[in-house]
């Protein structure tokens, strides 16, 4: 049995994905919906597995996906508490570096296994949209979970250098905020004006990266501007879809973090420093 604590826009993808693949699963959020995901190749996956609004309804069970928002952490311990025995792994699907720091206290840190989500997916009306492009889960090599979506859609990818791909999209993420700023979405780096603070951002976030251990590519700062130039322009990111619909926005996993980890290093983050109280602030 597996259950997914936050059923959000990556949480309902990922229980489809564990339903496909022949899973048991139990949905644990605060309230009972009915969602249906919509794959990018226009099929549909409505979920069928029973939802539970109550911590102590549950048990322990075999796997937690904890799918919550990074500053939603601490409102999942309950769930944690109650589906965990005492070797439960949890598959913690956040944005961030900060994945076994953030559980402390609530999950031992071997248990912890963290998770690097590549999928674009927005809520529409009761279904969630995944938008075309890579659907995978980047997890570390070893951890035993690697099969865990066989027969989905989703990959699970165990990768050896975890470190690194964690920033790797951390760096990605905390530029992205620019669209949650802006109210705009990926349209919005075709400004030339736009393109160079993402740049300007890019390389930034890429100095604390590699003063944390990360080995990024040399040139990686541009890489992640042609990406963000070659997404279509209707795509967006789960940050701005908080900021349209009034919802708090994770912004201390996603761009709080450079600021943190830069000034740890000696290293300056002008341009974090300037957006992150700015974020903070947004409503």
């Amino acid at each position: 049995m597996i259950a997914v604590v936050g059923v959000g826009a990556i949480g309902a993808v990922t229980a489809a994905a564990l339903e496909l693949a022949g899973h048991d699963l139990v949905l644990c959020a605060r309230r009972e919906r009915r969602l249906t995901v919509r794959l990018d190749d226009g099929s549909r996956h409505r979920l069928r597995s029973p939802w539970v609004t109550d911590p102590d309804q549950v048990g322990p069970v075999d796997l937690v996906v904890l799918a919550v928002k990074a500053h939603q952490t601490g409102a999942a311990v309950p769930w944690l508490r109650r589906l965990r025995s005492e070797r439960t792994p949890v598959l913690v699907l956040q944005n961030g570096v900060e994945h076994a720091e953030r559980l402390a206290g609530a999950v031992p840190a071997e248990c912890v296994v963290p998770g690097i989500v590549w999928c674009t997916a927005e809520e529409i009306a009761g279904e969630v949209l995944v938008r075309p492009g890579e659907q995978a889960i980047e997890v570390p090599a070893g951890d035993a979970l690697g099969g865990v979506c066989d027969g989905s859609f989703l990959r699970i990818r165990p990768v050896e250098d975890f470190t690194t791909a964690a920033w790797r999209k951390l760096v990605f993420n905390a530029v992205v905020a620019v669209e949650a700023l802006t109210g705009r979405r990926a349209e919005v780096f075709h400004e030339p004006e736009v393109r160079s603070l993402a740049r300007d951002l890019a390389v930034e976030c890429v100095e604390v990266a590699t003063a944390a251990g990360a080995r990024l590519p040399a040139g990686f700062a541009d890489h992640v501007v042609e990406v963000l130039l070659s997404l279509p322009p209707e795509n967006g990111t789960s940050i701005l879809y908080d900021r349209c619909a009034g919802r708090e926005l994770e912004w201390d996993a996603r761009n709080g973090v450079i600021s943190r980890v830069g000034a740890a290093h000696g290293i300056p983050t002008p341009i974090s420093d300037v957006l992150v109280p700015l974020l903070a602030a947004a409503r």
